[in-house]
């Protein structure tokens, strides 16, 4: 994956409010109904996110987001089951919900996919995180944001892609040091 090519462009950082915000687009050559699997599946979220949702997923729900134990391993992760709620659920065109400290909003939009002419359905993909800024720094939590969209990509392209912990997130974690800074 080429961080910085244009179907992979890097996030943006809002700031001002209480909270960095980071947003990503994406264009992801399939339909709504199939990313919104992706977000919602053990199985799937296994390859693109460090962890799962794991109870009875609708509005309103509170729910436990354990890491994937390769995830836990791998960064000596002490807390491995955070507590969560589902904010907004609304199939398939946006998913909320609170990570711990952190709010995820996923929003889907049917979009003709620009790589074959306009003629396949495809999804225009909105990610926005507010991180909590006692957590990690903004641009390490960018930088796997993107790791995660890369593979949730890769996973829908091919019907496969490696956990997250596989992924070596340094150079990408560079290149959003180098565009936002520390902070």
């Amino acid at each position: 994956m080429d961080a910085t090519d244009a179907a992979h462009p890097l996030g943006e950082v809002l700031r001002g409010g209480a909270m960095p915000v980071l947003r990503y687009r994406r264009t992801l050559r399939h339909p709504p109904e199939k990313v919104w699997q992706a977000l919602v599946t053990k199985d799937r979220l296994a390859h693109w996110m460090p962890a799962w949702l794991e109870g009875d997923l609708h509005e309103g729900a509170r729910i436990t987001v354990p890491f994937f134990p390769e995830v836990v391993a791998k960064y000596g992760i002490e807390e491995p089951v955070l507590p969560g709620e589902i904010r907004v659920w609304d199939p398939p065109r946006v998913l909320e919900w609170v990570w711990d400290t952190d709010l995820l909003r996923f929003e889907l939009e049917p979009v003709d996919d620009p790589a074959d002419g306009g003629g396949r359905p495809a999804t225009a993909l909105t990610l926005t995180v507010h991180v909590d800024p006692a957590g990690v720094p903004p641009f390490q939590a960018g930088a796997g944001y993107h790791v995660c969209l890369a593979h949730l990509e890769q996973l829908l392209d091919t019907g496969d892609a490696p956990s997250v912990a596989a992924a070596d997130p340094l150079p990408v974690e560079r290149l959003y040091r180098e565009a936002w800074g520390d902070s």
